[in-house]
């Protein structure tokens, strides 16, 4: 049964009478288990809570690095791959390489960026996404460890993934790599990617965008229709509307160099990008997606029902997940010009898949 509308000529909003949400039934039993045992409301208390201070912050982000980073080499020690720290360009960086890399994929290599609200996922936890790709793809990457607030606002995280991007643009070709990352790891790559085609540099020859920080004034139709909805990040207000103030700084949040969606895309590489009927970030990925379509750039969205923010990070053996991954290799498959397909079998349970 449909619930009661209401339409106020004076201000066009559409006023919902209370509503009862189900469960999505075209999603997997694994998605439907997930959605049915979180508590947005818990989820929703926990966001509220906000560092108060320079000092907070920088506790709150170590605890969190410290918790991910546990979880990231309990996995590893079961899974083919091996995660090292290195630094390129002065920027710390970890090396994530599957064991017994195919001939056709080793010369080969994603560029990550990690997300986590533009302030927590550093150090080794940032490496849980690397590493689910890598497992899919068989594509050795790199994940970046940027410099992030409260000590290093905006730009910083974009000049260390230029940085590192230029380094190894100097020793390999641009057709040989792809970048990409999810929510502000995938906002951060679009700033960069438009920051080096201003620049005249040659570009990755693909790019993953998944459910992306490409607008951070809280514009698009989900952020009301999915508001108390997404499992992950119910609300933009508290933790992370303070997160997203600290990485701009002093640049307006309308800024194209803080929110992508408002600069220029003439020029980019292909895009995969990904979302779900139930992440607050879907306007976000469509938006960008049109955007993307508009300048005439090749570019596939894939949204998944029921899946709420990143979810192909939180739930990786769900159906849904699996199926993304897939997607991904082939798409990567058929922009890094090889042949080979890795098997999507062993995607990790790595708690610190939440960004945030």
């Amino acid at each position: 049964m449909m619930a009661d509308l209401e339409s106020n000529s004076d201000a066009p909003e559409l006023i919902l009478d209370s509503r009862v949400l189900p469960l999505p039934g075209g999603a997997s039993e694994m998605l439907r288990e997930a959605i049915g045992t979180s508590s947005v409301a818990d989820r929703a208390a926990e966001l509220g809570i906000v560092p108060v201070d320079e000092a907070e912050w920088l506790e709150l982000i170590s605890a969190s690095e410290a918790e991910g980073g546990a979880g990231v080499l309990a996995a590893v020690e079961n899974l083919p791959v091996s995660v090292e720290p290195g630094e390129i360009a002065g920027v710390k960086v970890h090396n994530v390489v599957p064991d017994g890399v195919d001939a056709t994929r080793e010369d080969h290599l994603f560029i990550h960026v990690h997300g986590g609200a533009y302030v927590l996922g550093g150090g080794v936890g940032g490496t849980a996404e690397a590493i689910a790709v890598v497992l899919a793809t068989g594509i050795p990457a790199v994940s970046i460890d940027y410099r992030m607030p409260p000590r290093y606002p905006a730009p910083a995280a974009v000049d260390d993934v230029i940085s590192v991007y230029e380094h190894v643009l100097s020793e390999r070709s641009a057709a040989s790599m792809a970048m990409g990352g999810s929510s502000a790891g995938s906002g951060i790559v679009l700033t960069a990617i438009q920051q080096l085609i201003a620049e005249g540099v040659d570009t990755p020859a693909a790019l993953f965008v998944g459910t992306p920080g490409a607008d951070l004034t809280g514009t698009g139709d989900a952020f009301s229709t999915n508001l108390g909805v997404d499992r992950h990040i119910p609300t933009l207000d508290g933790f992370i509307d303070a997160a997203v103030r600290l990485y701009a700084g002093d640049v307006d949040l309308a800024d194209p160099r803080i929110s992508p969606i408002y600069g220029d895309f003439d020029g980019f590489p292909p895009t995969l990008l990904v979302s779900g009927t139930r992440d607050l970030f879907l306007s976000n990925t469509v938006r960008t997606h049109a955007k993307l379509r508009q300048a005439g750039i090749e570019a596939d969205l894939l949204v998944y029902e029921g899946m709420a923010h990143a979810d192909y990070l939180h739930l990786p053996t769900a159906p849904e997940s699996l199926h993304f991954y897939d997607e991904l290799n082939t798409f990567l498959v058929k922009c890094l010009r090889a042949t080979a397909r890795a098997s999507t079998a062993s995607m990790p349970e790595v708690d610190s898949m939440r960004w945030i």
